[in-house]
């Protein structure tokens, strides 16, 4: 590993990245830095959780003279979120040289980012139509872009912006520098290389350094009707730090998370009808810890940049295999690990066999947990709630009650009883999920060519760390009850109003 200090950096930029905690830079961050303050055109094949804001930021933060107001660097992000993500961090590297940067996208007020643009920011952070729109009013002018940056180029292709970051390009002086980010590598992105970019160096991050393989990859097969109850069982039993649970559709969020909050965990559910003030909210608290399970769709997840989420539940297998790798790859950041676990219909099973081709890993047969197993869950959370109530020490008068208490009591009764009163008892509630179609068949639905020829993979694998105990499947965090199912519900499922451009329909 390179060291920020051995990159060439000025003393403001180095002051800034000790401040945010960095010392030694990842590989896409040491291979972009060093080309990118040669000044060459760069295309980056990384995805999110690798470091790449950090690694096209410092050379952008370096480039910029704060003597001069004008534009100087664009970034075009395809989600609200990344671009505020990217302009916080940006803020961050260029603290200490006072570079001003300013974000715009949809759902926030133009007339507050006309005037804002006014206080002449040096590096602008958008959203592809929302930056279309400034052009047009004539409110951004890019003729002093000298640094262009394309954020997650896939997913703004996925998006459908290809047409709005060409035109976009095309407003930017011939003679910038471009830097390109994408997790894959599409044709069309790559036509995009070759018509703005100028003999651009490559900085690819090695497989065995992406997201993937850190994390543990499950699979559950499962009738429709009964994925929910096995959702609630597994995270009873697996006890996750954060989680995600993505679903196929709007109506599908809003369900899975007023149902998640009805059997006693704290969720809350984003997708495209939300307006931008709830998502921020949701986003925010899910950050803080204050919110256990966020529920989302592929097109409100794209481009959020969150640590700590030790579980992603996929209650939809998601159509294309790119999706799902952008889905687990939620998880497993910055070397820890992750565990995934995605619900199959039996109809969809030869998607499945897609996306193990993809990822180049097959997953593993998970068993369920019985409803005995997800009790046990709940009381494992107890007895590490108490015992680390012993181990902090911090008893006072309780020792005296406790006194008189074994004088009448056989000890392990009484911890027997402390223990069932802290047991949080799984809830089973019924709950309203409405049946999805499943994907079209693949393949004639089933799965060939694996286990022997048999065309079914309903057996084997068996649950994770076999039966033996409730823990089964869950990283070693060294918490005790702070997961989801330690908590009390807190509050309701999601609600709120329309944003405003929306360039995918979510079904």
């Amino acid at each position: 590993m390179v060291k920020f200090s051995e990159l060439n950096l000025s003393e403001t930029t180095l002051k800034s990245v000790k401040r945010m905690g960095f010392e030694e830079a990842t590989p896409i961050q040491e291979g972009t830095i060093r080309l990118g303050m040669e000044g060459k055109d760069i295309i980056g094949q990384a995805q999110t959780g690798t470091g790449k804001t950090t690694a096209f930021g410092i050379p952008l933060i370096e480039k910029i003279d704060t003597k001069d107001g004008n534009v100087q660097g664009l970034i075009i992000a395809p989600t609200r979120e990344l671009a505020i993500q990217v302009s916080e961090e940006l803020y961050r590297l260029g603290q200490d040289k006072n570079v001003r940067i300013l974000s715009v996208y949809g759902g926030q007020e133009i007339g507050r980012q006309i005037r804002a643009l006014k206080n002449r920011p040096q590096i602008i952070v958008g959203t592809p139509g929302r930056l279309l729109d400034h052009i047009n009013r004539r409110t951004l002018k890019l003729d002093n872009v000298n640094t262009l940056i394309l954020d997650e180029a896939d997913e703004m292709l996925n998006m459908g912006f290809i047409e709005d970051i060409q035109t976009i390009m095309s407003s930017v002086p011939e003679t910038r520098q471009t830097l390109l980010f994408s997790a894959t590598m599409p044709d069309a992105i790559r036509r995009i290389a070759e018509k703005f970019m100028k003999s651009p160096e490559i900085v690819k991050i090695k497989s065995k350094e992406m997201t993937v393989e850190n994390i543990e990859q499950f699979f559950v097969k499962s009738v429709e009707r009964e994925k929910f109850d096995i959702l609630s069982r597994l995270i009873n039993v697996q006890q996750p730090e954060l989680a995600i649970v993505f679903g196929r559709t709007k109506r599908r969020v809003d369900e899975l998370s007023h149902a998640l909050n009805i059997r006693g965990y704290v969720a809350e559910g984003i997708h495209g009808d939300l307006s931008q003030a709830k998502r921020m909210s949701v986003l925010k608290q899910f950050k803080a810890g204050k919110v256990d399970i966020l529920v989302a769709t592929d097109v409100a997840a794209r481009g959020l940049d969150i640590s700590g989420v030790s579980h992603v539940y996929n209650f939809d297998i998601p159509q294309d295999p790119e999706s799902y790798v952008h889905r687990i790859g939620r998880t497993g950041r910055a070397g820890k690990k992750g565990v995934a676990v995605t619900f199959v219909t039996p109809r969809e099973m030869g998607y499945l066999s897609i996306v193990e081709r993809t990822t180049k890993k097959k997953m593993e047969a998970l068993i369920p947990p019985t409803a005995d197993e997800a009790v046990l869950g709940q009381k494992r959370v107890a007895m590490e709630q108490l015992q680390e109530m012993t181990e902090k020490n911090n008893l006072g008068d309780y020792r005296t009650f406790a006194a008189e208490m074994l004088e009448k009591f056989d000890a392990v009764d009484l911890i027997a009883a402390a223990l069932k009163t802290m047991t949080k008892e799984p809830e089973d509630t019924p709950v309203q999920i409405s049946e999805e179609r499943p994907l079209p068949s693949r393949g004639g639905g089933g799965y060939k060519g694996k286990s022997g020829g048999s065309g079914s993979r309903s057996g084997g694998g068996g649950y994770k760390g076999s039966r033996s105990g409730a823990n089964a499947g869950r990283p070693s965090s060294g918490r005790s009850g702070s997961g989801a199912a330690g908590r009390r519900r807190e509050s309701g499922s999601a609600g709120g109003g329309r944003p405003g451009r929306t360039r995918r329909h979510e079904s």
